[in-house]
């Protein structure tokens, strides 16, 4: 049975992490994600093995190394809810990173196959395009830290906000099927922040034959794994909802299908009669 929801680990571990998904423990194939917390002057360091990496700086500032190069002093927010532009770090599969935080940091560590294809490189919060989506309760803010227009082997992440009393992800729409040019197949973890921290959002998985169908309060702190369905998110009044998706699957492209029962939201032709 699939856990949908993975909580964070009370304390860190000896390196500093907070919350770990591989394939293994998710029961799929692509997508790994880790969450680290290093107080200043800490540091990690690990070897890509057969996976690329995006580390996103979620919070803090650090000095990121690679065996193609360095960056001092990176990072701008010390929350993600000031809601500018993260600094990321791309990493090939074949190499090696090193973190060191200068001060308290939260470090999302993004994982997917790799073929040693790229370049390490630094993304800076200039290279983040910045979207606003949808309209009314539907409005949110995204911010495309890996999208498919940039390089990379497998992965895709963006970061999402989305304010008290709205939706996400919505209309409903999912990617589970390798159906090119209609759709995507993709594998997707979403990891959460509330604020303030003591709210919680609120998260449905549910495929057409509702074989799945789970509904999902998600607290600060915790991520949700998404196999297959679509998956809606609302954020309860008073609480705005940040979230980070990592996204990989056997096909590096975003080609989502929408519910055909909520598809008038967005096709005015399609209003139910």
């Amino acid at each position: 049975m699939v856990q949908f929801i993975v909580p964070a680990k009370s304390s860190p571990d000896a390196d500093g992490c907070v919350l770990s998904i591989t394939p293994q423990s998710a029961g799929w194939d692509y997508v790994g994600f880790e969450v680290f917390k290093l107080a200043e002057g800490e540091s990690l360091r690990r070897e890509t093995g057969g996976q690329e990496v995006c580390l996103v700086l979620l919070s803090g500032k650090a000095d990121v190394a690679t065996s193609a190069g360095s960056w001092s002093g990176i990072g701008k927010r010390m929350s993600v809810f000031e809601k500018i532009p993260p600094y990321a770090v791309y990493v090939p599969s074949g190499d090696r990173y090193e973190v060191t935080a200068l001060t308290e940091l939260e470090l999302a560590v993004c994982l997917a196959p790799g073929q040693a294809g790229h370049e390490a490189r630094l993304i800076a919060p200039e290279h983040v395009a910045v979207e606003q989506r949808g309209s009314g309760s539907m409005e949110r803010l995204v911010q495309h830290i890996l999208p498919e227009s940039e390089p990379a082997d497998s992965l895709l992440v963006v970061e999402v906000f989305t304010p008290g009393g709205n939706w996400s992800s919505y209309p409903p729409h999912k990617h589970d099927r390798d159906f090119l040019p209609e759709e995507s197949l993709l594998e997707e973890t979403y990891y959460y922040h509330t604020n303030p921290a003591s709210g919680f959002a609120i998260q449905r998985v549910y495929t057409d034959d509702r074989s799945l169908d789970e509904t999902l309060a998600v607290r600060d702190g915790e991520a949700v794994l998404v196999p297959r369905g679509y998956h809606p998110v609302a954020a309860p009044p008073g609480y705005d909802v940040y979230y980070l998706n990592v996204m990989a699957g056997p096909t590096r492209t975003w080609k989502i299908y929408n519910d055909p029962d909520h598809e008038w939201l967005v096709s005015p032709q399609a209003v139910p009669r």
